[in-house]
C-alpha cells in the first residue's frame, strides 16, 4: 500500500523523493505527484535494451519508497508506444548466450513486471501505434490503459519462435480479456486492434493522438489529487487477492478497509462531506 512519511517523521531520510531523478535510457518527468516516463527511441519504435530493463526495473523498485510520486504515466515517443526488446541489442545477443545466462535474462524481464505490480502508485499506459512483445507487456501490466484507434498490441513471442508464456502473460492476459481471446493472441502472436482492445476490456478508453498524452496525465492528476495511501491499498489487494478464496478476501478487505478508516483522509472526506465541500486529501 502507499506509504505517507511525514517531514517529521525519522524515518523521512530513508525514503526516496523522486521528483530530480535522472534517467539514462528513457526520459522522465515529474509534476504536481505524476510521473512521466517516456521511452524515447522514435526511430526504431522505442525497443527496450539490457539497460532499459535494468533501469525500468529499478525505477519502479524504487517507486515503493517514492515520497513524492502519486501515480504514474508510461508512454512512447514519435508515435508508438515500444516495440519490444530489441532486435539487434538483445535478439541477437541472446542467440550466443548459455541457458543459464538466458535464465538470468528472462527473469530480469519478469521483474520489472513484478516491480510494475508491486509499486503502490497507479500506472497509466499511454498507447499509440505499436505495442509489441515486451512493450504489450508493461502496458498489461500498468492499472489502466488508454489508447488511439492506430494502437496495435500483439503478444509476438511466438513469431519468433518462443512460448506465448512470457513475463507473465499467461497469467496476466486471460485475467483481463478472458482465456479464449488471450489464448489465440498468445498461440498466434497476431496484433489485437484498438477497437478489439476497447470491446474487450484492454483498454479502458481511446483519444485521438494529439491527446493522449494528456488525457493519460489528467487521469493521473485526477489520481494524485485522491486519497493516495487508499489508491495504493486497493492496488495492493487487486494483487493479492488473485490468490485467495471468496471467504479470505472478504475478510482481508474487512482489515484493509479498518486500516483506511484511520487514515486523516477518511476524516478529511466526512468533515468535507459535512461541510458541503470538496474533500482535499494528503495521503496520510
Amino acid at each position: 500500500m502507499k506509504h505517507y512519511i511525514g517531514l517529521a517523521n525519522p524515518m523521512r531520510a530513508h525514503f526516496d523523493a523522486m521528483a530530480h531523478y535522472q534517467a539514462e535510457h528513457f526520459a522522465y518527468s515529474f509534476d504536481a505527484g505524476v510521473a512521466t516516463l517516456t521511452l524515447n527511441r522514435p526511430e526504431r519504435k522505442n525497443p527496450l535494451t539490457f539497460d532499459s530493463y535494468a533501469e525500468l526495473r529499478d525505477l519502479f523498485r524504487t517507486l515503493n519508497s517514492a515520497t513524492d510520486v502519486k501515480t504514474v504515466v508510461i508512454t512512447g515517443a514519435g508515435g508508438n508506444f515500444c516495440s519490444g526488446g530489441d532486435v539487434h541489442e538483445i535478439i541477437g545477443p541472446l542467440t550466443k548466450m548459455t541457458m543459464p545466462e538466458m535464465l538470468e535474462f528472462t527473469r530480469m524481464t519478469g521483474d520489472l513486471i513484478k516491480a510494475m505490480r508491486l509499486c503502490p502508485q497507479p500506472i497509466i499506459a499511454a498507447i499509440d501505434g505499436i505495442c509489441a512483445g515486451a512493450g504489450a507487456m508493461m502496458a498489461l501490466a500498468a492499472d489502466m490503459r488508454l489508447g488511439t484507434a492506430q494502437a496495435k498490441t500483439a503478444f509476438l513471442f511466438t513469431r519468433v519462435g518462443l512460448a506465448g508464456a512470457d513475463m507473465g502473460a499467461c497469467a496476466l492476459l486471460p485475467r483481463l480479456i478472458g482465456q479464449g481471446r488471450a489464448s489465440e493472441l498468445l498461440f498466434t502472436g497476431r496484433s489485437m486492434s484498438a477497437q478489439e482492445g476497447l470491446a474487450w476490456g484492454f483498454f479502458n478508453a481511446l483519444h485521438e493522438p494529439q491527446d493522449l498524452l494528456a488525457q493519460a496525465q489528467k487521469l493521473a492528476q485526477e489520481l494524485a489529487e485522491g486519497p493516495t495511501f487508499a489508491h495504493g491499498m486497493t492496488k495492493t489487494m487487486l494483487h493479492q487477492e488473485w490468490a485467495m478464496t471468496l471467504d479470505q478476501a472478504i475478510e482481508a478487505e474487512a482489515q484493509a478497509q479498518a486500516i483506511c478508516m484511520q487514515t486523516q483522509d477518511f476524516t478529511r472526506a466526512y468533515k468535507a462531506f459535512s461541510a458541503k465541500k470538496k474533500p482535499v486529501f494528503q495521503g496520510d
